[in-house]
């Protein structure tokens, strides 16, 4: 047949084989799925920083215009999860309108984004937790503290590695249980955060307010390009497809209700902490806690620590969820070996992918430092983003796919303002990012062409 790179799966191919997968998600599950993903330490660190350097209390107005933003390219995602309803979000979405390279190469992107993203949050984790424990007396020992120094006599992050494990253990015993836990800690974590602005409310002073632009409209615009990143996490809901009921109704509703609880908890946190303390103080390291302990509210600021470390372990599950989905998907195109597509007959779910997810992962946790990497994970998420935007005027030219479910109105306008917008996210990264990127995609693209391309069921048809 030749050699064609651009050749398409059908979505009854996939729709066949993700039928196995029990299908016990709703709406409410999957929104908790996402508010568990987006709302993490930045709610607590964001608007705080962003208000002292770049849009005084007009940092509020930059959480609004990152949310617009946001929406455009959640819109793109929800019409593709209602007409394309399979495991392996983007990836899936790229192959069936792009064809199988290129679908390869956002799910490539994708890994990245995931694995990376649980990595960095799970350091983040281990140190709140020894910050936490240390009230107690109690303290981690140094040689098993933090990521490898061996100058400084450290071998590898215990806590990290035990709390991915951990998440990992409770997923492998099927979306059900671990799908309940999450909804009992985002409830938790989004209590603390009302609290929060509750207990704010009775001290702002008005004056703080004033100037509310003091760096112009032009500084709420540059906040909202940082802030951005903030909202980042919303499309690991289209994952989750194949094991959603209803999922024409339930998909769009969990992409668009994420985005939306998550602005209003930002644009709450933000207008109050600004109003509690004249942003030109907030450029600390945890500007949350730093306000309350200004109003000597020192018990709302333990609360935020527990708050955090929830935070980031709901963050930890659905990420960790995504990627054992993402390599299931990619797995059953044979595009990896087919041994991470065999679902469990207990709980009909993905165990080799969970496995080989949890081990990268806790690996990555455990030896290395993470921040150098933490700005790729926005780019996996940005390229991811450009390619489901313009995706969309492909979708709706194919007449063997139909969507009497959500479609992104305005079209063809908006989905091209949200690619353009993507685009122009990207050219605001720095150009070691670039360097990274571009030897993560040409090591993807190498592992296609000598063992994707070969072993593809595409190749088999």
């Amino acid at each position: 047949m030749g050699f064609n790179i651009f050749r398409k799966q059908s979505i009854q191919n996939y729709l066949g084989k993700d039928i196995k997968f029990a299908k016990t998600i709703n709406a409410v599950d999957l929104i908790s799925l996402g508010v568990g993903a987006v709302i993490g330490t930045g709610i607590f660190i964001l608007p705080g920083t962003v208000a002292a350097t770049l849009a005084g209390p007009g940092v509020s107005l930059s959480f609004v215009v990152a949310a617009i933003v946001c929406a455009l390219a959640g819109m793109c995602y929800a019409e593709f999860a209602s007409a394309i309803p399979v495991a392996g979000s983007a990836y899936s979405y790229g192959n069936i309108v792009y064809g199988e390279f290129t679908g390869w190469i956002i799910g490539w992107a994708l890994i990245l984004e995931y694995m990376l993203s649980v990595a960095t949050v799970a350091a983040g984790w281990s140190s709140y937790f020894s910050s936490f424990i240390s009230p107690f007396g109690l303290k981690i020992p140094h040689a098993v503290s933090g990521p490898m120094n061996l100058s400084h006599g450290v071998y590898f992050d215990l806590v990290s590695v035990l709390i991915i494990l951990l998440i990992s253990i409770l997923l492998s015993r099927g979306m059900k249980n671990s799908i309940k836990i999450n909804i009992v800690a985002v409830f938790i974590k989004i209590a603390i955060i009302l609290i929060f602005i509750f207990a704010g409310l009775h001290f702002i002073k008005p004056a703080n307010y004033h100037p509310f632009l003091p760096y112009h409209f032009s500084g709420v615009i540059k906040g909202a390009t940082t802030v951005f990143f903030a909202f980042l996490g919303f499309d690991v809901v289209s994952s989750s497809a194949a094991e959603v009921k209803n999922p024409k109704k339930n998909m769009p509703l969990g992409i668009i209700g994420t985005l939306a609880i998550a602005a209003l908890l930002y644009f709450g946190v933000s207008i109050v902490l600004t109003g509690m303390v004249n942003y030109t103080k907030l450029n600390v390291s945890n500007p949350v806690a730093f306000a309350l302990q200004y109003v000597h509210q020192n018990w709302v600021a333990e609360l935020l620590s527990f708050g955090a470390m929830l935070g980031m372990a709901t963050m930890m599950l659905t990420m960790i969820y995504s990627s054992s989905r993402l390599i299931y998907a990619m797995a059953r195109d044979g595009l990896l070996p087919t041994a991470f597509s065999k679902l469990d007959k207990k709980h009909n779910s993905p165990q080799n992918a969970l496995i080989v997810v949890t081990i990268i992962i806790a690996s990555g946790a455990a030896f290395f430092s993470v921040d150098q990497l933490a700005n790729l994970v926005n780019f996996g998420t940005l390229f991811a983003f450009t390619l489901v935007s313009f995706g969309i005027l492909k979708l709706r030219k194919r007449t063997d796919i139909t969507n009497d479910g959500f479609k992104v109105p305005g079209y063809p306008y908006l989905p091209i303002i949200s690619g353009l917008i993507c685009i122009f996210m990207i050219c605001h990264l720095s150009s070691e990012v670039y360097l990274m990127a571009i030897i993560w995609l040409v090591i993807g693209s190498v592992i296609y062409f000598v063992y994707g391309y070969h072993h593809s069921q595409l190749d088999h048809d």
